[in-house]
This record gives C-alpha cells, sequence and structure tokens, in this order.
C-alpha cells in the first residue's frame, strides 16, 4: 500500500510567496542607518551607567582642579575663569568622547559582527553612521552634565540659553565630524585595545589648543601651533557663542574644518571598509 506525502498546511500556504519572482526592496540609506543606530543605542543601555562615569569623569575633574586651583593665577579669581574655561571644556569633553566611537567601532570588527552585516542586502556605511549617530546622544548628554555643574559652580552665558545651545549644536557637529578620524583608525588597527593606545595624542592635541590659556600668553613658535588648531578655532567660536560676541569669521573658521574632516576622513574610512569587506 503506497503513502502518499503531502505538503504540511504552512509550508503550503507559504508556496505562493516563495514562488514569486518579485524579491523585496531592499532598505534605503536613512532606514539602514537609524535601524543600526537603534541596534547600537540598544547596546549601549546595557553599560549605560559605566559610559556616563566614563563620560563624566574628565570634565567634572579638568573643570574642578584648574578652576579652583589655577583659575586665581590665570585670570585673577576662579569665577572670571570659569567664563572663559567652561566652553573650552564643553569642547574638550567632546572631543574626547570621539575615542569612544572608534573603539565601539573597533570592537564590533573585533567580534566579527561586521562580517554579518556584510552578507546583508542594505546600505553598507549604515554600519558605521549608525554607531556615530548614536554616540550623538551620549555627547550630547556629556554636554548637557558638563554645562549644568558649569551653572551650579557659577557660570554665566552672556547670550543666554540660546547662546549655551547653540554652542552646543556647534560642538555637536564638530564632534561627528572628528569621530571620522577614530572611525578610520578603528579599520586599521588590530585590535580594539589599540584605539586606547591613542588617547595621549588626543590630548596632546586637546592641550595644544586655546581651551586653557589663550594663545596670545604662549611663545611664539606654540603660539602659531595652537592657532592653527582646529579645536582652538571651535573653543574660540563656542566663547563667541556663549558670551554673544561670536565674528562670522569665527564660525567659518570651524564649518572649514568641520568640512575638511568629513572631506578626507569621510572617504578614507570607506575606502577602508570596501577593503577589508573585500579582503
Amino acid at each position: 500500500m503506497s503513502t502518499v506525502s503531502k505538503t504540511p498546511a504552512p509550508v503550503a500556504a507559504l508556496d505562493p510567496i516563495l514562488r514569486t519572482l518579485e524579491r523585496p526592496q531592499p532598505p534605503g540609506a536613512l532606514s539602514a542607518t537609524l535601524t543600526l543606530a537603534w541596534r547600537a543605542a540598544i547596546k549601549a543601555k546595557n553599560t549605560a551607567v559605566e559610559q556616563l562615569f566614563d563620560a563624566m569623569m574628565m570634565p567634572i575633574v579638568f573643570l574642578l582642579i584648574f578652576n579652583y586651583l589655577f583659575g586665581g593665577a590665570f585670570a585673577g579669581s576662579t569665577d572670571n575663569y570659569l567664563q572663559v574655561f567652561l566652553p573650552g571644556v564643553l569642547v574638550m569633553a567632546a572631543v574626547m568622547q570621539t575615542m569612544a566611537t572608534g573603539h565601539t567601532i573597533s570592537l564590533d570588527i573585533a567580534k566579527g559582527i561586521f562580517d554579518r552585516f556584510r552578507s546583508m542586502p542594505f546600505w553598507q556605511p549604515a554600519s558605521l553612521v549608525g554607531t556615530m549617530v548614536t554616540d550623538l546622544g551620549r555627547y550630547l548628554v556629556t554636554l548637557t552634565l558638563t554645562a549644568v555643574l558649569g551653572l551650579a559652580l557659577g557660570f554665566r552665558p552672556g547670550a543666554g540659553a540660546v547662546g549655551l545651545v547653540l554652542a552646543m549644536l556647534l560642538i555637536l557637529a564638530f564632534a561627528f565630524a572628528f569621530a571620522w578620524i577614530f572611525t578610520t583608525v578603528s579599520l586599521l588597527v588590530r585590535s580594539p585595545d589599540s584605539i586606547q593606545a591613542q588617547s595621549m595624542l588626543l590630548m596632546a592635541v586637546v592641550f595644544c589648543s586655546n581651551i586653557f590659556v589663550e594663545s596670545s600668553t604662549m611663545p611664539g613658535w606654540i603660539r602659531a601651533i595652537v592657532d592653527v588648531n582646529p579645536i582652538s578655532h571651535l573653543a574660540t567660536a563656542v566663547r563667541g557663542l556663549v558670551h554673544g560676541t561670536v565674528t562670522a569669521g569665527q564660525i567659518g573658521l570651524v564649518a572649514l574644518s568641520i568640512g575638511i574632516l568629513l572631506v578626507v576622513f569621510g572617504p578614507l574610512t570607506m575606502v577602508l571598509y570596501r577593503r577589508r569587506k573585500n579582503g
């Protein structure tokens, strides 16, 4: 007696779908970026306390130590120095956080997550840009908490809340562009720990700026380096925005710096990503 095999009903119901010649459209660049940004946000939520601690320790320590130990010597009083120093601390807080963006991407590469993404039909740079978009939220939290601490210590923005908000938006734009440097580095190093080794170099770039003191007080050869540092341009523009003295030239220099960073390191990151993908 012969047995006739029958296709299970659930599978049979899928036959018309599986036999169709039409394939679903792959997600667009914006959709893929937002999806992977949400993935990065969920992943960051699991380590939110540690990340918040790391993000806040450096600006708090520098704000308290430099203001109360050196403020009198630098500006005659701690209150006077705080009005100049806090905008610089905001810049430093965001710029230092960009290194963590490269570290996060390097971890994903080391764990093989990017190899999985490459087998999926979506805009591939979204795996990088999504992480960077999520990290903008981390930069914003750092800036907000640092600004609140500064206000509690006596900082008073001459341009009011509007000037402070505009300054923070400018810092976020610069930090997003600056983070492409560490995105590039993350595709060059062999391990995530190598990203941490760049911290001293980044610290040197931050210190060779006018965040702590005006460049006019420095020797000529150091002043020449400080005056061309993009971080100095950002700190000057931020001080101008919060105190209502900003000029179009100061904003223009920051915009130029952002453009150069994006034009240089954005395409370089994509070239390295494709090479790693093909390799």
